[in-house]
């Protein structure tokens, strides 16, 4: 028994054509979007991922953000410092000093774990994109230019109203209200400065 087909529509010759043509005209007629870089600047999203840039200060050479890196792109040296004792009597202490700290970002597939396991703040996303160089091997930027990057990371987002203040801004305030507390004493100690007046 033979299979029964649905009746085919028959197609007008040409109808792909004009279909084609219709989509073309209207694309003609629409006023054009191009943003014309380099001399327009994009608008970048807040949490645009650029470029990592360093905080070298708060790098303690842990060692974490290369040992958690899924292409091993970090590449981190030190060395050992002796650190003399903080009180007298103490016994002297030693730490890591950094040496190299570079990324490879023709290797880095931009996943910011690096950023995220980073306990001290070490590593931060920097909108900057404009890095392209000409020679694949230029791509690894060593830790002067992840510096330079720092100044292009945003400020972060203000806190909720109700939100506690940060530990670390908590703390910095604290210290520089004790500081300004001793310059206060220091100066109501010491006579103040300037020409005599002469009593005769």
């Amino acid at each position: 028994m033979a299979e029964s087909h649905p009746p085919t529509r028959s197609r007008i010759p040409g109808s792909g054509l004009a279909k084609g043509l219709a989509v073309t005209l209207r694309t003609m007629t629409r006023k054009t979007v191009t943003a014309q870089y380099p001399d327009t600047q994009p608008e970048l999203p807040p949490r645009t991922r650029g470029v990592i840039g360093l905080f070298e200060e708060n790098c303690t050479v842990c060692m974490l953000c290369a040992r958690e890196c899924p292409d091993w792109c970090i590449y981190i040296d030190s060395h050992k410092e002796t650190v003399p004792p903080a009180a007298p009597g103490g016994r002297e202490r030693s730490r890591n000093v950094l040496d190299r700290f570079a990324i490879d970002f023709s290797l880095c597939m931009y996943c910011g774990i690096c950023i995220e396991v980073c306990p001290f703040d070490a590593l931060f996303w920097s909108p900057e994109f404009e890095y392209a160089e000409t020679d694949i091997h230029e791509l690894t930027h060593e830790r002067d230019k992840l510096r330079e990057w720092m100044w292009t990371v945003p400020a972060p987002p203000a806190l909720d109203p109700g939100a506690e203040e940060p530990k670390e801004i908590a703390a910095a305030r604290k210290t520089a209200d004790k500081l300004a507390a001793e310059q206060n004493a220091r100066a109501g100690d010491t006579p103040p400065s300037g020409p005599r007046e002469d009593p005769s």
